[in-house]
Formats: structure tokens, C-alpha cells, sequence
């Protein structure tokens, strides 16, 4: 590193952890470049697709151009981290169940919002599905599918009694 780099701290899927930085690196490029986290991808660079999805302090940001350095003293939660129980979440089967992706790029992004979506209003309608879900490209066009998770995923977690986490 630099004589600009910096060390961050932060909660990484419930792990205390550090990370040395440059100012300019993104929470994207840490997670992948220095903990071997690949579910968040990126495609646009622009945060316009979603395939960057990850949570820091509850909110969903756009990996892509999220700041490193922001997350300091934060909590990010990845993908990885929603079968650390070793099973699947509600969301993650629901999407296998529904066939709700093709190539798999964007089907991160789709969780983790879907994800986010249901610990908010657990019982949404499609409009409110296709509304959260908007800022998330899917180039495979499963996009039926993906609704059809979604529900399926709020009927699960109903009929397991689940708890947003």
C-alpha cells in the first residue's frame, strides 16, 4: 500500500474484521480483492444494475461506487453470509425453486434485495416488488420469475414463521 493507505475496521457477515485501503477503493473491490468475496459482481460500474449488491448498516448500496472507507466502524452483510447457518435463506430457495435466474450474474443483487424487501414489508404486492426491485437488471430477462420468488419467498417465511433477521 501507499503512503495514502488507510486501515478500516468494520463487521463483515457478524466477523470483526480490517481492511487496508486507498481512498479511492470501493467496498466492492475489498470484498472481492481482500476476502475472496465474489457473490457481489460488477457489471456497470455505474450502480445502475444492481449486480453490486451489498448491505452496509442495513441499507442496500451499490458496491460499485460505495467508498471503503465509508463502511469504517459499519456492518456489511454479502450474500455469503445469508446460509452461514448452513441452510439456504427463504429468499435463496424460493429463487431455486422458481428457476428465477438463468446465467446467475444479477441473482446476488436480486437476493439481497428481495431479502431486504421482505424484512420491510413482508407481504408485498407486485407492484411493490417491481418497484424495489427496479434499480436491479436482470440481462437473461427472468424477470417473471424473479416476482414469482419473491412471493413465493413471503409465503415461505410466513409459513415457517420467520423472523427478518
Amino acid at each position: 500500500m501507499s503512503a495514502t493507505s488507510i486501515t478500516i475496521h468494520f463487521t463483515l457477515n457478524g466477523e470483526h474484521v480490517s481492511a487496508e485501503i486507498e481512498p479511492h477503493h470501493t467496498i466492492l473491490e475489498v470484498l472481492r480483492q481482500q476476502f475472496a468475496l465474489y457473490g457481489a459482481r460488477e457489471s456497470c460500474g455505474q450502480g445502475l444494475c444492481g449486480c453490486c449488491t451489498v448491505i452496509v448498516n442495513g441499507e442496500s448500496v451499490s458496491g460499485c461506487l460505495y467508498l471503503a472507507a465509508m463502511a469504517d466502524g459499519g456492518e456489511v452483510t454479502t450474500v455469503e453470509h445469508l446460509d452461514a447457518s448452513g441452510e439456504l435463506d427463504v429468499v435463496q430457495r424460493a429463487f431455486i425453486e422458481c428457476g428465477a435466474f438463468q446465467c446467475g450474474f444479477c441473482t446476488s443483487g436480486f437476493i439481497l434485495m428481495s431479502r431486504q424487501l421482505l424484512d420491510r414489508n413482508p407481504d408485498p404486492t407486485e407492484a411493490e416488488i417491481r418497484h424495489f426491485l427496479s434499480g436491479n437488471l436482470c440481462r437473461c430477462a427472468a424477470y417473471p420469475e424473479i416476482i414469482e420468488a419473491v412471493k413465493l419467498a413471503a409465503r415461505m417465511r410466513r409459513s415457517e414463521g420467520a423472523v427478518p433477521a
